[in-house]
């Protein structure tokens, strides 16, 4: 529905352009022809540019998501809003009743029509098809059908009503007509359609007036049949008739002289406006985020497999070994020292002895010592999933070719860490030995500098054993997290405590929740001591009918690997139609212009001519008194532009983001197709 009215609006700014541009510019100029193909080329840009769009995408850098733990997000159903929709269904009711009663008026001109035809003898000559009807109504022509009442007319005005008719029918003007009442019928509530409509059927009038009197020899006399048929006002509306009620001005165009060749340029001056259009309405921006799936990916490939290399080569200069120094110390508080440097008659590096040490502890130790150039080989900082930093020496090539990347500025390197195994303390030997297959859970925390894993094994014969019953120290249970108002402690015995963990609301969610990590359910812990910016979603549940609550997170990696949408996007708000205070002003009432005496001024009643005459002149003068009305109806037209602009800006905006939100809805909907 919205997008028919984007097309509407489009189509109605487009024809009262055409109209303006012939208005102003083309409407006094003498290129009958032209403006008629002017005319109908408005009438044709108007229904096909709306729907030629261009796309421009603007690759943008994917928006870093920071999740705020304060508050979890709680997904509510709303419900919903059907005044939008009630309102589109009002006005496409309304729009459809007086189309279809315009329609039918259009259906009920063709009747008449038909009425007319039926039962005259039809006389043929050459292309033409005559019909002299008895009737009392205006000459026309229907295609190559001419109808005309022969008793109320000399041979001579019938020969020049003949000859105007026989332009419509020669130059196909009975299309012209139909197309601009089939266009009045789909864009009725555009007061200009209305008046392009009129500057059309005028501009046949011309087209013909111009190339009758062309085969004519007396052009006045041709100007007093033009007076006379003002008398008959009877005609069918889709025809083109004879009689038109802006006579004065068919006259005016008669006698006035041919434009010169190099007006020709005015036509020229719609394109800019075209091209205006195509720009602002027609060109659909779309902002794409950079591969955001593949960064997805990428990025969780760099957690696991990120390093950072500091290659040393038999070519490292004593400089440059000094900057791998001070850049271990800055971004990881390293402290690298190299000594035993011995070099070769081609200052080649044969020996070097590699110390990495952090703090108290020293970490790492490398000796290299012959007689050749060394192997080129590196120190690796790299770091896990876990987000564990480690230091390392490599020589394969695999390890040194990869790209070396920053890990953590100025982070320091967690050199120091403590292991427990099924809650006894152990060494990073028996870690090394552990096979990772029995592992069933594995909990990393990290306080300053040092380094907490805790791991259970799947052959722990208690898996619901409390952490109380290992000979832990105190800082180990990870109370320090917990708050004091949330447990209470009863005291059995003198050297006894039971401890009794009360669950309160965090927030707004239970403390006693259960945690789910992508389907998998996990401890607070491991749920609470994820990055923010992993996260997508978080939603809390809370069952029926056990009436427990849980904690559903979704990450990054988990719905680019799904291409999963959790929400569809939102549609914009269009914005609210201005309340008009125009009214399409009715047409001029012009003077009855008078009836010519019969014969010719020369041979004629002399009397009779001169009062013609003195006739005339008041008929010019009542026309030229009503030009302030004119001018008004012009006053009009501009009031109902400038009442516009406001709305328009508006559409345009929405417009744009109307695009964008049905380029979103295509890719949700593209990957909801891919999860079925």
């Amino acid at each position: 529905m919205e997008s028919v009215a984007i097309y509407l609006t489009k189509s109605c700014g487009l024809l009262f352009l055409f109209f303006i541009a012939y208005h102003f510019l083309l409407r006094k100029e003498t290129f009958f022809t032209a403006n008629r193909w002017f005319l109908l080329a408005g009438l044709l840009t108007a229904t096909v540019l709306p729907l030629v769009v261009f796309t421009q995408i603007i690759w943008v850098e994917p928006t870093p998501v920071n999740y705020d733990w304060s508050s979890l997000p709680i997904r509510t159903v709303a419900e919903e809003n059907h005044t939008e929709e009630y309102i589109y269904l009002g006005l496409a009711l309304t729009y459809c009743t007086i189309a279809l009663g315009l329609l039918t008026k259009f259906g009920f001109d063709f009747y008449s029509l038909r009425k007319i035809f039926k039962g005259k003898t039809i006389e043929r000559q050459a292309d033409f098809k005559f019909i002299d009807t008895s009737e009392n109504i205006a000459p026309f022509s229907y295609f190559n059908t001419i109808v005309y009442n022969s008793s109320l007319y000399s041979s001579f005005e019938l020969q020049n009503i003949l000859e105007h008719e026989k332009v419509h029918s020669e130059q196909n003007h009975t299309v012209d007509v139909l197309i601009s009442r089939i266009f009045c019928v789909i864009f009725w509530f555009n007061p200009f359609i209305w008046l392009y409509k009129k500057a059309i059927l005028q501009n046949l009038e011309f087209i013909a007036d111009s190339v009758a009197t062309k085969k004519l020899s007396d052009k006045k006399a041709y100007q007093l049949t033009l007076l006379k048929i003002t008398t008959h006002e009877n005609c069918v509306a889709i025809t083109n008739h004879f009689y038109q009620s802006l006579i004065k001005k068919r006259i005016v165009m008669l006698n006035k002289n041919q434009s010169n060749k190099r007006n020709s340029w005015k036509y020229a001056l719609v394109l800019p406006a075209l091209f205006a259009f195509m720009f602002l309405f027609q060109i659909e921006t779309i902002a794409q985020e950079k591969s955001s799936e593949k960064m997805i990916i990428e990025s969780s490939t760099a957690i696991e497999n990120s390093v950072d290399v500091y290659k040393i080569n038999k070519n490292t200069t004593d400089e440059e070994l000094k900057e791998k120094t001070t850049a271990l110390n800055k971004n990881y508080g390293i402290k690298a020292v190299f000594s035993r440097i011995k070099r070769n008659s081609k200052n080649e590096l044969i020996a070097i002895k590699v110390n990495l040490q952090k703090g108290e502890e020293k970490n790492q130790e490398m000796a290299i010592k012959g007689t050749e150039a060394i192997n080129t080989f590196g120190i690796i900082i790299s770091k896990n999933e876990n987000g564990i930093l480690t230091i390392d020496f490599a020589e394969d090539d695999i390890q040194l070719n990869k790209k070396s990347v920053l890990i953590s500025p100025n982070a320091p390197l967690s050199t120091t860490k403590e292991i427990f195994i099924n809650g006894v303390k152990t060494t990073q030997n028996e870690l090394d030995k552990l096979d990772p297959k029995a592992i069933k859970t594995m909990d990393v925390s990290k306080n300053k500098d040092q380094s907490i894993i805790k791991i259970t094994t799947k052959e722990k014969t208690d898996e619901n054993a409390s952490q109380f019953t290992f000979k832990i120290p105190y800082s180990d249970l990870g109370t320090e997290k917990i708050d004091p108002n949330k447990i209470s402690i009863h005291k059995i015995t003198k050297d006894t405590y039971t401890v009794t963990k009360v669950t309160k609301e965090v927030n707004g969610v239970p403390g006693d929740a259960d945690y789910y990590i992508d389907g998998k359910k996990v401890s607070p812990l491991e749920a609470e001591s994820m990055n923010p910016n992993q996260i997508t979603a978080v939603d809390v549940q809370k069952d029926a009918v056990s009436n427990k609550n849980s904690i559903r997170i979704l990450t990054k990696n988990y719905v680019a690997s799904k291409g999963n949408m959790q929400q569809p996007p939102t549609p914009p708000t269009p914005p609210t139609p201005p309340t008009f205070n125009f009214k399409t002003p009715k047409a001029l009432n012009f003077p009855k212009a008078p009836v010519a005496p019969k014969g010719s001024p020369v041979n004629g009643d002399k009397k009779a001519w001169a009062a013609f005459d003195k006739k005339m002149e008041e008929f010019n003068a009542k026309m030229e008194a009503m030009a302030p009305q004119i001018a008004d109806f012009e006053n009009k037209m501009d009031e109902f532009d400038q009442q516009m602009k406001p709305f328009n800006a508006k559409m345009e905006i929405f417009e744009k983001k109307m695009k964008v939100y049905e380029k979103q809805m295509e890719d949700y909907q593209a990957k909801q197709k891919e999860n079925k």
